[in-house]
């Protein structure tokens, strides 16, 4: 059986847990073991990326009066220190993991070249795609699906840190926000849905890459999500 290749796009945030910790080893454990009992099903070829708001946030660049490009390389940097933390917690678990990243850091991590991280998934290795695009003024959600794109996965699990899916409004100020079970690419960019950036939407769409939206905090629901069970938004 051919396994099916998906990226698991996941906040920095997601990795500081509940005390607020820059990185919390637990929350970090938990989150790895999410990520096998994926992997263990044997049906899948997975790569991950991470967002770095949990060490680096624009907003304080911003009050910093910084430079936009200096800014963001500093964002890079931090998403290559969860990559390196996920890491770890994976192989702590048995899993061959690799990181790549688009900033040349060799003596922590392989440089990320499309053949050598496709030859890694085939190889049974989660691989964890760090440093952004290696460019200012792109997010991680960009990164995910231009690296979806380069690899030839189908499918982007956005995991949310406590949102279960995609709304019309904000369901945290609006009771009556309504939950979409399906959308397509078009309604997302035409509406300006806050799925992920119009730049990161408009090549899912290009690239007919579908994004599953589901909250993380759920036990078990990284397994359900690459498994295709109904317990968010999908878009395609």
């Amino acid at each position: 059986m051919d396994k099916k290749r998906l990226i698991i796009k996941l906040s920095g945030e997601a990795l500081s847990g509940a005390n607020e910790k820059a990185i919390d080893p637990m929350r970090v454990k938990e989150i790895a073991i999410e990520i096998k009992e994926a992997y263990d099903l044997g049906r899948f070829e997975i790569g991950v990326i991470l967002g770095g708001g949990n060490i680096w946030r624009g907003k304080t660049a911003s009050e910093m009066g910084m430079e936009r490009s200096s800014a963001d390389y500093m964002g890079m940097i931090a998403t290559i220190m969860n990559a390196l933390a996920l890491q770890n917690a994976l192989e702590a678990l048995g899993v061959e993991t690799r990181t790549m990243t688009s900033l040349n850091i060799p003596q922590v991590a392989e440089p990320y070249i499309r053949r050598k991280a496709i030859s890694n998934l085939e190889k049974g290795m989660i691989v964890i795609f760090g440093g952004g695009t290696g460019n200012p003024y792109f997010s991680t959600d960009t990164t995910s699906a231009l690296r979806a794109a380069e690899i030839g996965a189908k499918t982007i699990l956005m995991a949310k840190n406590g949102v279960d899916g995609v709304y019309d409004k904000d369901p945290k100020n609006h009771p009556d926000a309504k939950r979409y079970d399906t959308l397509t690419h078009h309604e997302v960019l035409e509406n300006g849905l806050q799925v992920m950036d119009s730049t990161a939407a408009a090549l899912c769409k290009d690239n007919n890459i579908e994004i599953v939206v589901f909250d993380m905090n759920i036990r078990g629901n990284i397994r359900r999500a690459a498994l295709g069970e109904p317990i968010g938004t999908i878009i395609k």
